[in-house]
């Protein structure tokens, strides 16, 4: 077997075509409205911080309680997703983070934002795993690849729109305007969906499932994990995608402004940068993991060793003086970061060869947990670091390291038995479709 070969178009697989991508759109939508409310606080943390009257660990709170609840939802969705329905799960979520956008922008206090962004980051918990299965359901296998990337690529777009647009409402009609306002995107795609979305073509319904009851969740949980597959795409997911998230999520724009002395405006750009980075970024590692499936850890591996490689240059440069880097190394910097998100989105092509249809959510919703994990756990350590040091940016943002040495481990640890594990799969697969004439 060619260990770039392409995933086989088995016997099973959705036909793809128009009807497919329409579908899928109207999913991917709600997916990026949901990115546009998840990242709208990256935009306004220093106008949180003004008005709310809080200090860097408070902030950082509003960002942990929000990925907390994102990552703790991770299999509960995974399981309600491959139980209920791509349509059911995107049309909970959507009312959910809809009405946690529209409460933080009418919150006057800490408390009330803080349970805002806790419903928020709810709603949002059920939106990519719900994306992914709805590709599964609508493509060819051998599309996987390709369609994830291209969903997170819709993500992406929504951080840029907040980047550039939400960050531009905020400063032009104040907080309660811009917040609200934007708001009423996700009545948009609610409707949408109510209208368009279907969860599977016609012919291709999934065999219904007769398990019901915790003994069923146990061992749907507890098969998707002791699959290789499944453990590598989370630590593959948990080493690659927490630098950009924590930089765009919360840290990046006050790093950029009070530790290297940018205005707000080259700040804006350098977040706007690492979105469209992001987009070129993961166009390529699509085409390339379709097409090459070997190319999956390389890539990986080459992405945790260059960011690391790039955030060492920017916090030890230089040794003395003022501590702020160049701009050209800032530039440098956001491309890399850039290529973060692509990154992670590889760990779902492990885990996915790796489990059958009927447990695609659940696995998902596993890898989904290890850069919301590792995020959440940065931006609290950066937050609390702050405070420590007195607002030294360089030790705060070593926590990176620390993290990426974890997640390197363990993914050196798993890859060799994962990779045999899904070559075997693979041969088995070859096998059972073959059909010999009696």
């Amino acid at each position: 077997m060619s260990a770039s070969a392409s995933p086989l178009a088995l016997p099973g697989d959705p036909p793809g075509g128009r009807r497919a991508v329409l579908v899928w759109s109207v999913g991917v939508g709600v997916y990026f409205v949901a990115v546009i409310f998840r990242t709208s606080l990256g935009v306004a943390g220093l106008d949180a911080a003004d008005r709310f009257h809080v200090n860097a660990s408070a902030l950082s709170t509003f960002s942990i309680l929000q990925l907390l609840v994102y990552a703790g939802m991770q299999i509960p969705v995974g399981l309600l997703v491959d139980r209920l329905g791509t349509k059911t799960m995107l049309t909970i979520g959507a009312v959910l983070f809809t009405a946690g956008q529209l409460g933080f922008a009418l919150s006057p206090t800490y408390g009330m934002a803080l349970a805002s962004r806790a419903l928020l980051g709810c709603g949002d918990a059920m939106t990519f795993i719900s994306v992914l299965r709805l590709g599964t359901r609508w493509f060819p296998a051998r599309r996987g690849p390709l369609v994830a990337q291209l969903a997170g690529l819709v993500g992406v777009a929504g951080n840029l729109v907040s980047t550039l647009v939400l960050a531009r409402l905020l400063h032009g009609v104040g907080w309660t305007a811009a917040f609200a306002g934007s708001s009423l995107a996700g009545v948009v795609v609610l409707v949408l969906m109510l209208v368009f979305l279907k969860d599977h073509p016609k012919g291709y319904e999934p065999e219904p499932l007769t398990h019901r009851g915790a003994a069923y969740v146990r061992r749907q949980i507890a098969a998707s994990w002791r699959e290789p597959g499944t453990r590598l795409g989370l630590w593959v997911h948990f080493t690659t995608q927490f630098p950009a998230m924590v930089f765009l999520l919360l840290w990046g724009l006050p790093f950029l402004v009070e530790a290297q002395g940018l205005s707000r405006a080259t700040a804006g750009d350098l977040l706007t940068l690492v979105v469209l980075s992001n987009m070129v970024v993961g166009l390529v590692y699509g085409q390339v993991v379709a097409r090459h499936h070997a190319a999956r850890l390389p890539l990986a591996l080459g992405t945790v060793a260059v960011t690391a490689v790039t955030w060492a240059a920017v916090l030890a440069y230089p040794s003395g003086g003022s501590g702020r880097a160049p701009l050209w190394l800032l530039v440098v910097l956001c491309c890399v970061l850039g290529a973060c998100g692509p990154a992670s989105m590889i760990g779902f092509d492990f885990a996915r060869p790796a489990n059958p249809p009927e447990r695609q959510g659940t696995a998902s919703g596993i890898v989904n947990m290890g850069g919301f994990v590792a995020s959440m756990t940065t931006l609290l350590a950066v937050g609390v670091l702050l405070d420590a040091t007195g607002g030294e940016y360089r030790v705060a943002f070593s926590t990176v390291f620390v993290l990426e040495a974890v997640g390197l481990w363990q993914i050196l640890r798993l890859r060799r038995e994962a990779v045999r594990r899904e070559r075997e799969r693979l041969v088995a697969s070859r096998v059972t479709t073959v059909h010999v004439p009696a």
